[in-house]
């Protein structure tokens, strides 16, 4: 079995289709391998897979490395990944699974100036979005393709993005087309199952779009601005 590092928080309808999309992505990740697989939502929201067959360390091999991988114990030093649960003036917490939260102190943050508060809404980070951190008893701190990784988003070409929690990527498509702004974006990235980032092109104004399909999405939306 594999826990990935990716939650599932929705209810009724949305989980069902939030689960029937994961497998048609882990179909993706591992159909041509000789396993199979089934999937299901832990009492912490982490979603496990358990794969059998031949090829069945390959597959697990596979889908922690798209997925990132949660673990109940962490090693001083190592890289893990863990979905922002919460945030205050002192930090972010990550919640890392198996009931397990790791704290990142604001000053390990590494994204600039500002509380917490203050560099969560610059950078467009919604609640589950998952993060790669290093793992430190003392003070964890984001890992440096983390803070690449949402450094480059405020300095791409284009205006923004805008990022979404609880819903697919497929569910955040379809309301970008339902509000009439299909023509508006560029691309819908996954961040994790259930948050998304839509890729701005230069004279789409992210807050607008947010406005736009907000009525549309039960989630927390974010903008980011380049």
């Amino acid at each position: 079995m594999v826990v990935l590092a990716t939650k599932c928080y929705v209810e009724g309808d949305a989980r069902e289709r939030a689960l029937d999309s994961l497998d048609s992505l882990i179909r993706n990740d591992i159909g041509e391998l000789d396993v199979s697989w089934d999937i299901g939502v832990r009492d912490d929201d982490f979603i496990s897979v358990t794969v059998s067959g031949d090829d069945a360390t390959a597959a697990r091999n596979l889908l922690g490395d798209e997925w990132g991988e949660v673990t109940p114990h962490l090693t001083e030093g190592e890289t893990y990944v863990g979905t922002l649960d919460e945030w205050d003036e002192d930090g972010f917490i990550l919640d890392v699974g198996f009931h397990n939260y790791v704290r990142i102190p604001a000053d390990e943050i590494g994204l600039g100036t500002g509380s917490p508060t203050q560099i969560r809404d610059r950078f467009g980070i919604v609640q589950h979005t998952p993060l790669s951190f290093v793992y430190d008893e003392d003070g964890s701190r984001l890992s440096d393709e983390t803070r690449d990784k949402l450094y480059d988003w405020t300095r791409e070409e284009g205006s923004g993005r805008v990022n979404v929690n609880s819903a697919t990527r497929g569910e955040v498509r379809a309301t970008v087309n339902r509000a009439g702004h299909a023509k508006d974006i560029v691309t819908v990235e996954r961040l994790g199952l259930l948050e998304q980032s839509i890729v701005c092109p230069e004279g789409t104004d992210p807050p607008g779009l947010l406005a736009s399909i907000g009525s549309y999405l039960p989630a927390e939306l974010k903008c980011v601005l380049t």
